[in-house]
């Protein structure tokens, strides 16, 4: 029984991953500029996110879900403010030619970043919520089946980030430092856009 609960996990982080949000567009543009690594580690960050926010819902933290729903206003300022000065400061970035070999350096502040970013979105853990109780994970669980299920959540949501920046890879030796250039800028838009919306919400 316990495999079908890691086959759920993974469908269901995998699901969860795949619309393109700001963290996709972050993993997409580290990819294009840093190379593989820099870009997968950003998808982990919200993969870790992802896996948290499972954790809550399968092992039933119903008063975690209910301080993350009082405090969204605040989630959702401080996540709005994270995506504008991203956005702002992803515009205004230089890069060199993308054929120059990158230094991985400062890994842990992307997976850091993409991880805050993802845990200010209070929708997630809902979404977790609702979505288990698709899929007939809405009983109790055992610890050990939830701890597989947030395992198979976990490992999902990495093979979506994992996929995104294999394919923003075969793009990466195509683009000079003016097509990298315009990918800062369209990302930087984008990730600005996300922000407003954010700030839209609150009102």
């Amino acid at each position: 029984m316990d495999p079908i609960f890691f086959l759920k996990g993974l469908i269901i982080g995998f699901a969860m991953a795949v619309p393109v949000g700001p963290i996709g567009i972050m993993c997409i543009r580290k990819t294009l500029a840093e190379g593989h690594t820099r870009g997968l580690v950003v998808g982990l960050g919200a993969a870790a996110a992802d896996s948290l926010y499972a954790a809550f819902a399968a092992f039933g933290l119903t008063f975690v879900s209910d301080l993350i729903a009082s405090q969204q206003f605040w989630l959702r300022l401080v996540g709005g403010g994270l995506l504008l000065f991203l956005g702002i400061r992803t515009f205004r970035i230089k890069l060199a030619n993308p054929s120059i070999p990158v230094v991985h350096k400062a890994l842990l502040g992307s997976f850091v970043t993409s991880f805050l970013l993802a845990l200010t979105n209070p929708v997630t853990i809902f979404a977790f919520v609702a979505v288990f109780a698709a899929f007939g994970l809405g009983q109790k669980l055992s610890i050990l089946s939830a701890f597989i299920l947030v395992l198979g959540v976990a490992v999902g949501s990495s093979l979506w980030f994992l996929g995104l920046g294999y394919v923003a890879t075969l793009f990466r030796n195509k683009l000079n430092s003016g097509g990298l250039q315009w990918v800062n800028r369209i990302s930087g838009v984008l990730i600005v856009l996300s922000g407003v919306a954010a700030f839209v919400s609150l009102i």
